[in-house]
């Protein structure tokens, strides 16, 4: 509903994902352009933080409030959206969270890669980056990126040379500078509404995958969740606006339209 609402009023919708916003991740993906095809992204999270407070009552703590950035990175890094996945959640008997804190996932992506999360919200000692620690694994090599340090590549090929000098800004200064500058040129920023619903949907598919002991399908998400969408949805403007969308995926893959 929301993206239609940007559709229908011609307004910028843009969610601040702001761990897209790192000279080194952009790094690593560059490096990752060297490998030829990819077969597997990996992203390693284990961190011990005592919040206090609604997370540690909540239900599905590390899927829900915090995996959504590595799920949202390992997009950007592929340049590919998820087409199912299957996972697991658990809570070991040391856990200070009600829900469960641990949970592996593995989405199939479109262009066939798989990307692998492993995470804890309650593994102390050895604690990853709050980014993750990544591995991008290709026919012909690897780059490694420990979520704080400059990413190294091992290659059988030839190795991109150089270091990019794209500089997208730090974290949630970088999405502000692009969210300005989409309102002054009207360009598309990375979080804009309709691209960001995909990441969205992959933390939504892992906690029902999680819940289910199933496999999820991206598109029968999608279509579950459009259906309910215009049963609720009160405004009839935006309602007409989703009965135009001749698919979700599509909708949502398309260049919106209007002024800002």
């Amino acid at each position: 509903s929301l993206a239609a609402a940007a559709e229908l009023s011609g307004q910028l919708f843009m969610v601040s994902q702001s761990r897209r916003y790192n000279r080194q991740l952009f790094e690593a993906k560059r490096l990752a352009s060297s490998l030829g095809s990819v077969g597997i992204v990996s992203a390693d999270f284990f961190k011990a933080p005592r919040f206090g407070g609604f997370r540690d009552a909540m239900d599905h703590p590390l899927l829900l409030d915090m995996a959504i950035h590595q799920f949202d990175m390992a997009r950007f890094v592929l340049d590919a959206d998820p087409v199912s996945v299957f996972c697991e959640e658990y809570n070991p008997p040391w856990s200070w969270y009600r829900g469960d804190a641990c949970a592996t996932a593995v989405f199939e992506m479109t262009g066939g890669e798989r990307f692998v999360f492993t995470g804890s919200w309650c593994s102390p000692g050895k604690e990853t980056s709050w980014n993750a620690a990544w591995r991008i694994s290709g026919e012909h090599g690897s780059v490694l990126w420990d979520g704080e340090n400059e990413p190294t590549i091992e290659t059988t090929g030839t190795p991109a040379r150089g270091r990019s000098s794209e500089d997208p800004g730090q974290e949630i200064a970088g999405s502000l500078r692009d969210f300005v500058l989409a309102l002054r040129t009207g360009s598309s920023p990375m979080g804009q509404a309709h691209q960001n619903v995909m990441s969205l949907a992959m933390v939504e598919a892992a906690i029902l995958s999680a819940s289910s002991g199933r496999r999820v399908t991206m598109d029968g998400l999608l279509e579950d969740s459009f259906r309910e969408c215009l049963l609720v949805e009160s405004n009839p403007e935006v309602l007409e606006v989703l009965k135009s969308w001749p698919s979700v995926r599509g909708a949502l893959s398309a260049e919106p339209a209007g002024p800002r």
